[in-house]
């Protein structure tokens, strides 16, 4: 089993980890709470939400078996080395299982909330289908020879993706109302913070370990931290420089 080898290296991992997991655990609140008060969900693209819904749900898997699961994490040190940390920390888990929980009452929102025209678009929901059904298919490949390692691997491709792909329709939809109206910036600042947190988290852990086995042994975490930043900067830049204070002047029907 590995150690840290700076006590205080480990004090400030753990804040960096614990900071990500504030930062993102409260990013889903603001557009909640604007939905909650509005009663409405007119300028939240419903593609976003489903296919964050899927996002997370492979993320939770994959850090809640590599976290909890003896035999994976042998398989993992098989693979990348005895003496490596497992590169999944419990804020990790904590954050996946509370994203889970608040997209899906995002969705409960859309479904009792005036939504105009808006609806989920058949992409979107092919996008959704075709991944479970990927992730249906490696889990038959994989239990003859028990390559759970490997297994989790493909969920945590699959949250990359979505992480890629997520982003895409909400920008678009803002692009084309020319408004982030309805779309909570407080979410995106929030968003920010954790990716940031997050990446200084894997920085910190391979400092110490004098090993940069933590960013390619979980590429899903290291894309998702730049993935998140760079389309946050692209929401920040729409909210206060392209579209400042501008309302909508039409319903965007989210397809």
């Amino acid at each position: 089993m590995a150690s840290w080898n700076s006590t205080s290296l480990e004090i400030v991992y753990q804040v960096f980890g614990w900071t990500a997991f504030v930062s993102w655990s409260i990013s889903f609140y603001p557009q909640v709470i604007l939905n909650f008060r509005r009663k409405s969900v007119v300028g939240l693209n419903f593609d976003f939400v489903v296919l964050n819904l899927t996002k997370h749900s492979s993320y939770l898997i994959y850090n809640a078996v590599l976290y909890f699961s003896s035999a994976v994490q042998r398989q993992y040190r098989e693979k990348y080395g005895i003496g490596q940390m497992i590169p999944v920390a419990a804020n990790d888990v904590a954050f996946s299982i509370h994203a889970v929980i608040l997209t899906a009452f995002t969705l409960f929102q859309i479904a009792i909330y005036e939504r105009g025209t808006q609806k989920v678009s058949k992409i979107s929901i092919g996008i959704v289908c075709a991944a479970w059904l990927s992730a249906a298919v490696c889990v038959i490949i994989a239990l003859p020879n028990h390559s759970w390692l490997w297994l989790i691997s493909v969920f945590n491709t699959i949250q990359v993706v979505m992480t890629v792909i997520k982003y895409v329709p909400q920008a678009f939809m803002n692009f084309r109302r020319k408004s982030t109206d309805g779309f909570s910036i407080g979410n995106i600042l929030l968003d920010l913070c954790g990716g940031v947190a997050n990446y200084a988290q894997m920085t910190v852990q391979s400092i110490d370990q004098d090993s940069w086995v933590n960013f390619y042994g979980n590429i899903g975490k290291l894309l998702l931290s730049l993935v998140s930043v760079f389309f946050d900067l692209i929401f920040i830049c729409q909210h206060y420089l392209l579209y400042p204070g501008k309302k909508a002047g039409f319903e965007n029907n989210g397809t």
